[in-house]
């Protein structure tokens, strides 16, 4: 199974999100073809209510333990409330990356 596939399974049994996205980033960085170091996470779930970000982007780590010992060296967490991502509708891009070939 790839890491990508791993984190948004790992998100959805965490944290049953509204709505989700889980982007391969890799291609944006020096890692090489067909690597799976760098990801973009968005995640909508009500679960994320009355917590401040960091409190989420430790839910969010602590879910994805196990990917991350897999060799992700990068992991961008957009995490919403749907109340937010009703207000919000997209999450920022990444930036460029100063190692990108």
């Amino acid at each position: 199974m790839s890491i990508q596939k791993m984190i948004e399974e790992a998100l959805i049994n965490r944290f049953t999100p509204s709505h989700i996205e889980v982007e391969n980033e890799s291609h944006m960085h020096a890692s090489g073809k067909g690597s799976e170091s760098h990801f973009r996470c968005v995640i909508v779930s009500a679960s994320f209510e009355g917590q401040s970000l960091l409190t989420r982007h430790r839910a969010v780590y602590d879910a994805l333990s196990e990917s991350m010992v897999r060799g992700v060296h990068a992991l961008a967490i957009h995490a919403y409330t749907p109340n937010e991502w009703a207000l919000r509708g997209v999450a920022p891009a990444s930036p460029a990356c100063g190692g990108r070939r």
